[in-house]
């Protein structure tokens, strides 16, 4: 496989000769955010969305650069690439600083800018979506403020790895209030009664692009969709559960904990959400 094209800055270079800063801000502290889009037919999907979230981000931890000429350089990086399906993942730190210290540098450091283009097949998670994914809660330990998409990711980390210990796809996060809030790195969304439910938006939920799109198919399909909290113990009541996400797509979950959803077999809402997002995508919308 080769190596995936990156900008870092400006630079054009492969991703593996990037050379980050020890004192960059992002290195020390996670002091910096990020935007994972897919690519389908040489073109990054949802691009708006992403960019629009992705200021939504910088504005909040207060870290200043030009999203307009980050853009114009991941257009130049994804054409140079040639990757016809893949991902471009946007990482913007806070920048070097002269001392480790806590509270934002005076002046404010330059930002430092990464991007890079790597293939991923469309058809990664067929297989996986054909017969459904299997997934473990997990208590969500993440900090209050999930709605921006930061790069202090250690509570996603430990339930990733809880999902993968337990030969799992997936973990999805329970909060104190013992109430589902998302998916490691997905969304979650159920199906009661031929009703999807999932959980409202808030500052403890990032706002998927992902989910923000299957929310307006949805509508299109004429499926109910209401945005409605769901207890750890309603789970195991659903007919149907599914979680959503850029590289995830949509995608049926059958087991939880190792206890049967529904059927135990993707079902019917699901998939016609998931054919309603693929056709989306062939027909270019994005």
């Amino acid at each position: 496989m080769s190596v995936p094209l990156a900008n870092w800055n400006g630079e054009l270079l492969p991703l593996d000769q990037v050379r980050v800063p020890v004192l960059d801000r992002s290195f020390l502290f996670g002091d910096a955010v990020y935007e994972m889009l897919r690519v389908y037919d040489g073109q990054p999907f949802l691009l708006a969305e992403h960019l629009e979230r992705l200021r939504y981000s910088l504005s909040e931890l207060r870290i200043r650069t030009d999203v307009d000429r980050l853009t114009r350089r991941m257009h130049e990086t994804l054409q140079l690439s040639r990757v016809t399906d893949g991902v471009v993942y946007l990482h913007i730190s806070r920048g070097v600083a002269p001392q480790r210290t806590h509270k934002f540098p005076v002046p404010p450091p330059t930002p430092n800018e990464l991007i890079y283009v790597a293939s991923l097949p469309r058809d990664a998670k067929v297989e996986l979506a054909s017969t459904g994914a299997r997934v473990v809660t997990f208590d969500d330990v993440r900090w209050r403020r999930c709605d921006i998409k930061s790069a202090n990711l250690l509570g996603n980390i430990l339930a990733a790895q809880a999902a993968e210990e337990a030969e799992c796809d997936e973990a999805i996060l329970i909060d104190a209030e013992d109430v589902v809030t998302e998916g490691a790195h997905t969304s979650v969304f159920g199906v009661r009664g031929g009703r999807i439910l999932t959980a409202p938006l808030a500052a403890n939920v990032l706002p998927g692009i992902t989910r923000k799109l299957v929310v307006r198919l949805a509508t299109s399909c004429a499926i109910p969709l209401v945005e409605e909290s769901l207890k750890r113990d309603a789970i195991w009541d659903l007919d149907e559960l599914f979680i959503t996400g850029t590289t995830t797509e949509v995608m049926p979950v059958v087991q939880v904990n190792g206890r049967t959803i529904g059927d135990g077999r993707p079902g019917p809402v699901t998939l016609r959400l998931r054919q309603a997002y693929l056709q989306f995508i062939t027909d270019g919308r994005g």
